[in-house]
């Protein structure tokens, strides 16, 4: 495999190079390069798109097309790859919590295989090393300095070979970003029933791209409901009939008890306590699964565009 920090590092470099077309700004924090695309400049759709990109570290395309009835006519993101288990697993999946005193941020993109802290990374193989580190962080603020120190030391590089991009999940850019994630929430769904997901050989998912909410509730709940009831998913898998009709159907959103409102009210109801909530929960709307084995196709679950409708106020 390339190495995935040099790539998502060239991948990153036009964010910095022309702020004035994204509308980003860069920050110098410990000699780490900070990008804003959302926090105190308003970023926006492409920068989100780019942003989505660096993510899967190269791996996977993402562009915006045009919706239909069946995304309330809005435009949907669209993700594809043929490496999903190293772009959406690897990469994109936000499995890094990065704290510090009053600093909180979920962390993805492909410094996560550098740092090593993740269970499924491991469970998977998933490592690289690099001379570079570049990362995506889902935050309302800027890390301070001991934040990019404490992520550069994790990652075994010098600050100054650091790059984190900086997206608030209420910011244009966030949003894209965070609805780019229906193809890594069916994958990801797929590990936690047991699936080995190296059978996975190409995949494809579609999201609305909701209006950003300007508050970061409703902004989680936005993006959330955009891929638990409007989000379809085709995956290309190398298994036979019976292993995909084993799964098909508990891969959907609406295979967990927690399925059926705004995610909002779900959010609240659980407390606010984001553990409580059924883990199942997060998934595409519709799944197609192919068996590359025998030609034949699985499908599941449906869009549930009503309670869609309820999350953005329609």
């Amino acid at each position: 495999m390339l190495d995935l920090n040099q790539q998502a590092h060239q991948l990153a470099a036009p964010l910095q190079l022309h702020p004035d077309r994204f509308r980003t700004q860069v920050h110098q924090v410990a000699g780490a390069q900070v990008v804003d695309l959302g926090v105190q400049v308003p970023g926006g759709v492409e920068a989100g798109l780019r942003l989505a990109e660096v993510c899967l570290s190269g791996l996977g395309r993402v562009e915006l097309v045009p919706g239909g009835d069946d995304s309330l006519g809005l435009p949907l993101v669209a993700v594809t790859t043929d490496q999903p288990l190293w772009a959406c697993m690897g990469s994109q999946y936000a499995g890094w919590q990065i704290t510090s005193e009053g600093f909180f941020a979920m962390g993805s993109g492909p410094m996560r295989l550098l740092a090593g802290k993740e269970e499924l990374l491991a469970h998977y193989g998933l490592k690289q090393r690099s001379s570079v580190a570049v990362g995506v962080l889902e935050s309302d603020s800027l890390p301070p300095d001991d934040v990019c120190r404490q992520v550069a030391e994790s990652c075994g590089v010098s600050p100054r070979e650091l790059t984190l991009l900086v997206a608030p999940t209420a910011s244009l850019a966030g949003t894209v970003q965070v609805v780019a994630r229906s193809l890594e929430t069916a994958l990801h769904k797929l590990h936690e029933l047991g699936f080995p997901l190296q059978k996975v050989q190409s995949g494809w998912g579609a999201a609305p791209l909701v209006p950003p909410a300007p508050e970061f509730l409703p902004a989680l709940g936005r993006t959330n409901d955009a891929i638990l009831y409007a989000a379809r998913v085709v995956l290309w898998i190398d298994a036979t009939d019976e292993e995909l009709q084993a799964v098909a159907e508990r891969v959907p959103s609406s295979a967990s008890a927690d399925y059926g409102e705004p995610f909002e009210q779900i959010f609240r109801r659980h407390g606010g306590d984001f553990y409580q909530i059924d883990p199942l929960l997060f998934s595409p709307a519709a799944v197609t699964l192919h068996s590359l084995q025998s030609g034949r196709t699985f499908q599941a679950g449906s869009l549930n565009l009503e309670v869609l409708r309820r999350s953005l106020g329609w």
